[in-house]
């Protein structure tokens, strides 16, 4: 008998949630901040090169040749080097996260 009104009562308080949910309406607004703020809470990991962020840490400045190469007039130039001009670029994060 207690099996038959616990699923009665279960029944019950589903029906009358869906019926409450059809008529239940949210302004646009509130769907955008939604999505919004589901888009930032994903991808939260991959936020970390954003200041806001605690994991930020300040990018290493460059002390190579470049900088010494760019800072010197455009009137001497250095064609006794025998180093090609490259540079790698590191990316903040690995690919694929």
């Amino acid at each position: 008998m207690r099996i038959w009104v616990t699923c009665f009562v279960l029944l019950f308080g589903a029906a009358e949630l869906l019926d409450w949910l059809q008529k239940f309406s949210m302004p646009l607004p509130i769907f955008i901040l939604g999505g919004v703020f589901l888009a930032i809470a994903s991808n939260y990991s991959k936020l970390s090169n954003l200041p806001f962020h605690p994991e930020y840490e300040e990018p290493e400045l460059p002390t190579s040749d470049i900088l010494k190469a760019v800072s010197a007039p455009a009137s001497t130039p250095d064609t006794t080097s025998p180093r090609p001009i490259s540079f790698t670029i590191q990316k903040p994060f690995k690919p694929g996260d």
